[in-house]
């Protein structure tokens, strides 16, 4: 469909399918095609780290392909090809931050950019992430760095995805083809109620499964000890450290000795040679890989997330135990998952996820070449049937823009001043018709006022100056380096003013600090 619809002709499209359906493939020939007929660069974006270097890795085959022709590169905040070879490449995989950084300090590759593949674009619809993907999108979309290239985004599943596509001026590509069959259920009071509202106990041992605590971990050990892996999704870094050692001890009973030895050989890779980068985390990795599980989430480094990912893929490692960011497109998918909860604490305390972010989960269950039919078990509590109508039965939530929202605009207002400034003022004018383009604009009936609300607060906070246009002022300047609300970087200034006056105290400051919306991990 994709082939029909012209990627292959330089034709932009949204490709709107199920986790694990093929989407790279199609980045793929696009890419090949394109560089055929084409000098300009391909760039490659994801919201995560991890995902890229798992891009790259595949990217990299195109080298070999090729016979050297097609460079590629790698940018982010873990490791970074060089600048001249960036310059040099054909192909580059950049996480969304790091190319708004290069847009930022306008690196001369990036004018010559012909095809841009979007991966996880669905992800514009987070409130932490998507804004920047927005705007990022909304500056190549309209021309605003250069020629208008090629887009080739990469979602999932989405109720919305014709706005979408008419956002991006795509044609779309809709399929819900599975390479492998999924099976959906909910487990509870030891019973799995599939789909079709039909119970069974499966093979689950109510003896066996007095001796943990969680529910998630018998049905993982399930899986295991019919010889396949599992992934257990659960909603916090502690809990996926603490779910995988606890397993870990059923787990290795399972094992044969020569499986345990070679689990050995890989516990002392994840231990790096230097004592001090020895750290209490990647000492609990290591001791859980011996037991063919592992824990996966961002608090991890790059090194350790490489090992983990391998292994897994490899069968060394039986059980995974991972938060919700391995879902966003990091290929690591299991004969059966296990969401061991629906719900989150976020800001306005325990809140279930999405549909969207379910489907992301559970569409991680089967491998293609090993399984016939991949198994989703959600972990409820109570009846299982509000569970199988809101989730399993449930279409995926429409994306709705966040680039609006007030923090999100007064970021990226401030941002785009000062990108936009640098030889003249720009007006309000140039303002609304760059944010009438993003998204959110498209149908935002309050957008003008919105800005003009905010460019009132960025002046107060004497972060821009209006003399015949918008222009950063030093301060300001400063605050968009550091890619903050500029509301944050005035309380704590403020604040800092009183604390040198002596008007607060040293616990009020850091008080306010803690209070800070930056103050926490936000992915």
């Amino acid at each position: 469909d994709a082939v029909k619809a012209g990627v292959l002709d330089g034709k932009s499209i949204l490709v709107s399918v199920p986790t694990a359906s093929g989407k790279t493939l199609i980045a793929m020939l696009a890419t090949l095609s394109h560089l055929s007929k084409n000098k300009s660069k391909v760039i490659y974006l994801t919201p995560l780290r991890a995902l890229a270097s798992e891009k790259f890795e595949e990217f990299k085959k195109l080298e070999k392909i090729s016979g050297g022709k097609i460079k590629v590169a790698i940018s982010t905040g873990d490791f970074a090809s060089k600048y001249n070879e960036l310059d040099d490449a054909d192909v580059i995989i950049l996480t969304n931050e790091t190319m708004d950084a290069m847009m930022t300090f306008q690196k001369s590759w990036i004018y010559e950019i012909g095809l841009v593949v979007s991966d996880e674009i669905h992800l514009i619809g987070d409130s932490g992430r998507g804004p920047t993907l927005e705007m990022i999108l909304t500056r190549l979309k309209t021309g605003y760095v250069g020629k208008k290239p090629q887009i080739v985004a990469l979602s999932a599943t989405i109720s919305n995805s014709s706005l979408l596509a008419e956002w991006l001026d795509c044609k779309l590509v809709e399929s819900e083809w599975r390479p492998v069959p999924l099976s959906e259920a909910v487990y509870s009071n030891h019973t799995i109620t599939n789909q079709d509202r039909v119970e069974s106990e499966g093979n689950l041992d109510k003896k066996r499964e007095t001796r943990h605590s969680k529910p998630a971990i018998g049905l993982g050990l399930d899986i295991v000890e019919n010889g396949a892996q599992s992934l257990i999704f659960t909603m916090t870094r502690a809990s996926s450290v603490a779910t995988a050692t606890e397993a870990g001890k059923f787990v290795a009973e399972q094992l044969k000795k020569d499986e345990l030895e070679k689990l050995i050989k890989i516990s002392k890779t994840i231990l790096p040679r230097e004592t001090e980068d020895q750290t209490k985390l990647v000492k609990k990795l290591a001791d859980t890989v011996k037991n063919g599980t592992a824990f996966h989430h961002a608090g991890l480094d790059q090194r350790c997330r490489t090992i983990v990912e391998t292994e897994f893929k490899n069968g060394n490692i039986k059980l995974l135990t991972a938060t919700p960011t391995l879902a966003a497109g990091v290929n690591l998918p299991a004969r059966r998952v296990i969401i061991s909860s629906v719900f989150r604490f976020g800001p306005n305390g325990n809140a279930p996820i999405s549909i969207l972010e379910y489907k992301q989960m559970c569409g991680r269950a089967g491998r293609p070449q090993y399984d016939d039919e991949g198994e989703s078990i959600i972990v409820a509590k109570g009846s299982p049937n509000q569970y199988l109508e809101h989730y399993v039965d449930g279409i995926p939530e429409s994306l709705e823009s966040q680039i609006l929202e007030e923090s999100s605009l007064r970021i990226h207002l401030l941002g785009l001043i000062a990108t936009s400034s640098t030889f003249s003022a720009i007006s309000e004018e140039k303002i609304n018709e760059f944010f009438s383009q993003t998204f959110g604009g498209l149908s935002d009936g309050k957008l003008e006022g919105k800005i003009s609300e905010r460019l009132r607060e960025l002046k107060t906070y004497d972060m821009i100056t209006d003399e015949g246009g918008f222009k950063p002022t030093k301060f300001g300047q400063k605050v968009f380096w550091l890619r903050i609300d500029p509301k944050t970087a005035f309380d704590i200034t403020a604040h800092l003013e009183d604390y040198v006056k002596g008007n607060k105290h040293t616990f009020g400051f850091l008080h306010m600090i803690t209070n800070l919306p930056e103050f926490y991990p936000q992915f």
